[in-house]
């Protein structure tokens, strides 16, 4: 089986998608970057899929860094370099015969770029409608594991309390 990587582009996301876009407009960047890689640590487990978001940090000196926050690579770009530059170079390196990689950008330029090198495009909507429709099957299928859930054994007390409550309840009728 091919291995999938998704790349993120991290800021078209936080301005397309519905819970971080406010927060996006208020330039509360950490807090609406901390609910994407939140939302896509769970999809990437659920999925079994690698996924690195990309933010652009060309215009904040000496940002450029990776790190993993939960099992999401985030990497910002140097000084000097576009998100947009980056995935592009990344989707290309990337793209064989063994993983499959799509990138999730609204970015028309980008996408054509990322097409032409035999990658996949994601759009912010349709990654957002993917990732939510994930957690409601991770809320229904943690419903169902609870509702499946074993009682536990009772113990001599409980037994006891037990047929003293039943015994009392039997003395109503």
């Amino acid at each position: 089986m091919k291995k999938q990587l998704l790349i993120v582009d991290g800021y078209n996301m936080i301005g397309a998608w519905t819970e971080t876009h406010r927060l996006f407009q208020d330039n509360q960047l950490e807090q609406a970057r901390d609910i994407l890689l939140s939302k896509l640590s769970n999809y990437a487990g659920f999925e079994g899929i690698e996924v690195i978001c990309v933010f652009d940090a060309q215009h904040v000196p000496g940002v450029a860094s990776k790190f993993t926050v939960d099992n999401v690579l985030v990497v910002f770009t140097e000084e000097d370099e576009t998100a947009d530059t980056y995935i592009e170079k990344l989707a290309g390196e990337c793209q064989n015969v063994l993983t499959t990689v799509y990138v999730a950008t609204s970015d028309l330029a980008e996408q054509w770029v990322i097409f032409s090198q035999g990658a996949m495009r994601v759009s912010a909507r349709e990654l957002e409608e993917r990732v939510n429709l994930r957690k409601q099957d991770l809320t229904r299928h943690n419903k169902t594991l609870t509702m499946k859930k074993p009682r536990t054994s009772w113990d001599d007390t409980q037994l006891t309390d037990l047929k003293a409550l039943l015994f009392k309840l039997g003395e109503h009728d």
